[in-house]
């Protein structure tokens, strides 16, 4: 048998074939653009909640962060307060103190008693002036001091 010889395709079928393929091929890039527009989109939309969480998180971070320093804050402007109220309390017994012998003595002078007290002092607003001058009869006592108070400025 004598091989057979293809068949050869009328022109039109040929330019329908062609027509064909391009139609196939539009479609198959019509396809694949859509495909990549919706990736696209989607690559959008997650910078943007990628964007929104790291914003969130760092307003998180932030506001922990000045809750922190402002109990810290507070924690040492209390315990100044502390220090401060007890150093005060200490004078302040101190001069009750100097003003009960103060008062004592004042009796005692009207009394006509032997022996004399004199003092004075001067609160400042960072130390204690102390002067005290005690007679016995022949024995005199002067007392000197200034206390210091260590408050910060």
């Amino acid at each position: 048998q004598p091989p057979q010889k293809k068949k050869k395709r009328p022109d039109n079928e040929a330019e329908a074939i062609k027509i064909q393929a391009w139609w196939r091929g539009t479609l198959v890039r019509r396809t694949l653009l859509h495909a990549a527009l919706q990736a696209w989109i989607i690559q959008c939309w997650w910078r943007q909640t990628l964007a929104r969480l790291q914003t969130k998180k760092r307003q998180e971070a932030l506001e922990c962060f000045a809750r922190r320093e402002r109990a810290a804050t507070s924690a040492q402007a209390w315990f100044r307060m502390l220090c401060i109220r007890r150093r005060y309390c200490r004078l302040l017994n101190a001069v009750r103190i100097i003003q009960a012998y103060w008062r004592w003595r004042w009796r005692l002078r009207h009394c006509h008693t032997r022996g004399d007290f004199q003092g004075s002092y001067e609160l400042t607003a960072n130390q204690l002036q102390l002067r005290l001058e005690i007679l016995l009869g022949s024995l005199t006592c002067r007392i000197t001091d200034c206390i210091p108070f260590p408050i910060k400025e």
